[in-house]
């Protein structure tokens, strides 16, 4: 008897395939999968190879000194960024605003004044306008009687640390727009001039969110009102807002770092201004037959992503890009002069990008299990000829048949005729680029809050009995929920419910998690299928089979079947070797080969 070890090193998982081989027939044994160590194709990838290996050994009740040979599969790995426009960094503004848009605000309308501090009221000037700053040392009832004690005093608004802005506008005599939970408001200075505005119930503000509005209350002159540009846009939508002008001080910061230019090297060249955006990289590539390299302009964003790209591969003597997958998107831009980290979104340019280097590396890291596990190793077939003989497993599947592999970095697909010979492709933009198209829409600060709204389902809590889904179904809970959910965005995990921290209406949420899995795994897919089925299109292509982990996904594999029912294609979900789900296709592949001895593909 002997037993064989198929492992599968994805962007984001490593997988593995055990059987036995004896009297001429397979037996497959048992799987297993661990997150990828290291980024894929590089030896820190052998950790997590052991790991789901042992896990893999242990389930068959054998050890890996058990097996006779492992076979890996060719990995190259895809690395993600974004570029981003060139801006000003001039601006007008110590504090563009404060306190991010409380939601507790009291009254309506703007506000402008002078700031003073509370204890300070007593030598105010009664031919100012004021506005009062309240720290929270004082509670809602002192801050009350000393604004009403004051009331000779043109005092236009106040800002207040805590949240008490309702309980201190009930008990004023004269009513005043109020906006508190200020958590920077130990850094407002006195004497600065500043704009409060407060929307009605159900509106958001209009003058703080335009820059002209700004320039009205604050008496800017037309650069001035140019500079406050992205402080107005950073407030688009709010409820309330802070605006402040300091004393007019020129920033002497560099303008940011160009975008710059691409460069796509094939039969022929061509250079790409980022500028123009990701439609022109992809209509460039769309014309080419084959990419063999591309390089970017020194000291710009784009050239700073491809040579990260090249820069994990660096002990490699051939390094290539094999395939790039541009996306037009938005990214968070930290505004000069904040307090509390404000942001406004610019345009961008996300990039996913595959790199080759020959098979060196995976040639390593076979080397290195060989060592550790005594073992025979082996580099052998690629991806998407892999995957596509796992999905041959799946129940009711048959030739001649089209695979789509979605995993976390890459797009792998190949065409099985009837023959049994198989075309296949490899693509970039996968799952990750997914989760950096959320964070970055989203303007989160953790990857993994991104990665936990793409995985699951939304909803708002809107009582501590019931959720409202969002499809709009309703769902009631006998016993009550933590309270700490009340009001609050969440999201469906099999383990209970997850809180969003940030502030995020729902609709927006789900939004963009849909628009970012349809701009990578649609377009992906076609373009993937295109490039196999050449000048015939993909009419024909009748079947296709979603494999990989993103096929696991609740919503991407309905998106894409939906696409391609307008081609009279049938589109479904894999279950490798009926147990598997979508998931252990490239593992369970290397099995498959290795017992066939191989079968006619070309790539």
């Amino acid at each position: 008897m002997k037993y064989t070890a198929g492992v599968d090193i994805g962007n984001a998982t490593t997988e593995v395939c055990l059987a036995s081989i004896s009297d001429g027939q397979l037996r497959f044994l048992s799987s297993a999968s661990v997150p990828t160590t290291g980024i894929k194709g590089t030896a820190n990838n052998v950790i997590g190879v052991l790991s789901a290996l042992e896990q893999a050994a242990n389930m068959a009740e054998i050890t890996t000194k058990h097996l006779d040979i492992i076979r890996i599969n060719e990995a190259a790995p895809v690395i993600g960024g974004a570029a981003i426009q060139a801006i000003t960094e001039t601006i007008v503004t110590e504090s563009s605003m404060l306190g991010h848009d409380p939601k507790t605000p009291a009254g309506y309308g703007t506000a402008v004044g002078e700031t003073i501090l509370l204890e300070h009221l007593s030598h105010a000037d009664t031919g100012k306008p004021y506005i009062v700053v309240v720290h929270g040392a004082y509670g809602f009832e002192t801050a009350a009687q000393q604004i009403n004690q004051y009331e000779h005093i043109n005092i236009t608004g106040a800002i207040l640390a805590q949240d008490e802005a309702v309980l201190v506008y009930n008990r004023l005599h004269k009513k005043i727009p109020i906006i508190d939970e200020v958590k920077g408001i130990t850094h407002i200075k006195e004497g600065v001039r500043a704009a409060i505005e407060v929307a009605l119930s159900g509106q958001t503000i209009q003058m703080l969110s335009n820059p002209y509005g700004i320039a009205t209350l604050l008496s800017l002159t037309p650069f001035e009102t140019e500079c406050v540009i992205p402080i107005s846009k950073s407030l688009i939508g709010n409820k309330s807002a802070v605006v402040m002008k300091a004393p007019w001080k020129p920033s002497a910061s560099q303008p940011s770092k160009k975008i710059g230019n691409i460069t796509l090297i094939g039969e022929t060249t061509t250079t790409i201004d980022l500028t123009n955006g990701a439609q022109a990289i992809m209509h460039a590539l769309s014309q080419m037959d084959d990419l063999s390299d591309a390089t970017g302009d020194a000291d710009t964003k784009i050239g700073d992503i491809v040579e990260n790209a090249r820069s994990h591969m660096t002990a490699q003597a051939y390094v290539r890009i094999k395939d790039i997958f541009a996306i037009d998107t938005f990214c968070p831009v930290q505004i000069s002069g904040n307090l509390a980290g404000e942001t406004y979104l610019e345009k961008a340019v996300a990039i996913a990008i595959m790199v080759h280097a020959g098979t060196l590396p995976m040639q390593e890291i076979a080397k290195q299990l060989s060592e550790k596990t005594g073992v025979y190793t082996i580099v052998s077939g690629t991806e998407p000829v892999m995957a596509s003989l796992g999905a041959l497993t799946t129940p009711g599947a048959s030739l001649p048949l089209a695979m789509l592999d979605l995993g976390g970095g890459s797009t792998d697909a190949a065409i099985i005729d009837a023959n049994g010979t198989i075309s296949s492709a490899s693509l970039a933009g996968a799952g990750n680029l997914v989760t950096l198209l959320i964070q970055s829409q989203l303007s989160l600060t953790s990857d993994i809050t991104a990665e936990n709204i793409k995985k699951y389902p939304a909803a708002k809590v809107e009582s501590l009995f019931h959720i409202r889904l969002e499809t709009g179904e309703i769902v009631f809970y006998e016993q009550g929920l933590d309270p700490r959910f009340f009001g609050s965005v969440v999201l469906l995990s099999p383990e209970g419910l997850i809180k969003i921290e940030e502030d995020l209406p729902l609709e927006k949420l789900v939004n963009v998690r849909k628009d970012a899995k349809s701009a990578v795994f649609v377009k992906n897919a076609e373009r993937a299928l295109l490039k196999l089925s050449h000048a015939s299109g993909i009419e024909q292509i009748k079947n296709i089979i979603l494999v990989g982990g993103s096929a696991e996904d609740f919503e991407i594999p309905n998106m894409i079947s939906e696409y391609f029912a307008q081609s009279s294609i049938v589109c479904g979900r894999g279950n490798i070797r009926g147990i598997c789900g979508a998931r252990n296709a490239v593992a369970t592949g290397l099995v498959m080969d290795y017992f066939s001895g191989g079968i006619d593909q070309h790539a």
